[in-house]
């Protein structure tokens, strides 16, 4: 590609300052703004100037490094990614934020403008960017990830220059649902430090790899709240045994609300016999949370003698939380008739409110595992059914692992609807993935 006369001169000129440099012993910041401006152009240019940005990485002032990266991360392409995981291997923390994020931007394309590189502020020598509690984000489960990106992150995680590195990297690899990546990340569970612990949890929520699950178990009674949830819901997403003893004594003895939820929560996604009165106990607790959990763990006991109590509990709930918990209890019970006034009904419903989409739908993907259900949930999809309620199907039908819901995912790919198409031919391409 042919330089603009602008950026020929601003390269030449630069080019003969570092040329000299080495024989002068100087270099001042002149030439560094000269160099700043030429990797500024090329980023404009895209990517077959990576080449001519990549020397830069090895400056010796650290923020033509820091541009040249910008510069990479800008062009965003396929051979952006080769240069990228190379520099993660450099000793400056904002080097290392800002290859990590413009990795993870090229699978979840605009990251970069919300992770923390776009908050990085810098203090002196110190740099520190802007942490948010906005951790849902995860590319689809199909995807793959080269094994040079696996492995820079991992080793960031690892060793890297500063804990907000390390633990920006953590986020990367829970977003990319690496699973190569889990004895890194399990490994940093015992760093100390609260945030790489946190991210590291969370990472390890996303990639459910329940061979983890042992490793997160000393962090369920840990002194900082937030560490402390995330291991709570960590272990019960990833459901080791061994994690049943400490959250029920975590739940006999702490006076944390949220704390007490979360233990109830995952110690019903931790099917148990011997929790079973335990639950029972807890389905008329004031706090409706707790109820809800209660319930859920239940529903996954499945004792059939358990039928009226549930019953009962959902004729008299007037919460939507426990309700929906409620619903789903029932229906592993054995319930699958999709009527509206109907506890299976109920739960595809709720798909089209936005305040409890989120919760239905794990349910409904649950209940998919099963032949009966999955079977139930198919055919309540009509012409009259909702977009949300579609989608929520086809995402729920996507992970059921089973080749009997191809067909209708593949029906509904024909829909009038493009949003309901769309995410049909995204289940299809998940779900084909998964039976492989």
């Amino acid at each position: 590609m042919k330089l603009p006369a602008s950026s020929s001169v601003l390269v030449i000129a630069t080019g003969l300052v570092v040329a000299c440099s080495p024989l002068c012993g100087w270099q001042d910041k002149e030439t560094d703004k000269l160099k700043i401006r030429a990797l500024r152009d090329y980023a404009r240019q895209g990517s077959e100037t990576i080449p001519k940005i990549t020397p830069y990485f090895q400056d010796i002032n650290v923020e033509v490094r820091r541009e040249a990266v910008k510069a990479v991360v800008q062009i965003g392409t396929q051979r952006s990614l080769e240069p990228l995981a190379e520099v993660c291997s450099n000793n400056d923390a904002e080097v290392q934020i800002r290859a990590t994020d413009g990795l993870v931007n090229f699978y979840l394309p605009g990251y970069v403008d919300h992770g923390i590189s776009a908050t990085l502020r810098r203090a002196g020598d110190i740099v520190a960017g802007k942490w948010t509690d906005r951790n849902d984000e995860a590319i689809d489960p199909d995807t793959p990830i080269r094994p040079e990106i696996s492995e820079a992150l991992a080793r960031l995680v690892s060793g890297g220059s500063s804990m907000d590195s390390r633990a920006n990297a953590a986020r990367a690899l829970g977003i990319l649902r690496d699973r190569a990546s889990v004895p890194a990340l399990t490994s940093a569970l015992r760093s100390k430090d609260s945030r790489l612990m946190y991210e590291s949890l969370v990472a390890l929520q996303k990639i459910r790899d329940r061979s983890a699950g042992p490793s997160v178990v000393f962090l369920v009674r840990d002194l900082d709240e937030k560490v402390q949830l995330a291991a709570i819901e960590t272990a019960g997403i990833l459901g080791p045994r061994e994690a049943i003893p400490q959250l029920k004594r975590v739940l006999e003895n702490s006076g944390n609300k949220k704390v007490k939820r979360a233990a109830v929560v995952a110690l019903g996604q931790i099917p148990d016999a011997s929790n079973h009165s335990l639950f029972v106990g807890l389905l008329r607790d004031k706090d409706e949370e707790v109820r809800a959990g209660a319930a859920e763990g239940l529903g996954r006991l499945a004792i059939p003698e358990d039928r009226p109590v549930l019953e009962k509990a959902w004729e008299e709930e007037g919460k939507t939380s426990p309700r929906l918990s409620q619903a789903f209890a029932l229906s592993m019970l054995g319930e699958t008739d999709t009527g509206s006034l109907k506890p299976l009904g109920f739960l595809v419903n709720n798909l089209n409110q936005r305040a409890w989409r989120n919760v239905a739908l794990p349910f409904l993907s649950e209940l998919c595992l099963k032949p009966a259900h999955r079977q139930a949930i198919v055919g309540s999809i009509q012409a009259s059914s909702t977009q949300d309620e579609k989608t929520g199907i086809a995402q729920a039908l996507s992970r059921c692992k089973s080749a009997d819901a191809i067909p209708a995912l593949e029906k509904l790919t024909k829909d009038e609807d493009p949003a309901v198409s769309r995410e049909a031919l995204r289940g299809l391409r998940i779900l084909r993935a998964s039976i492989q």
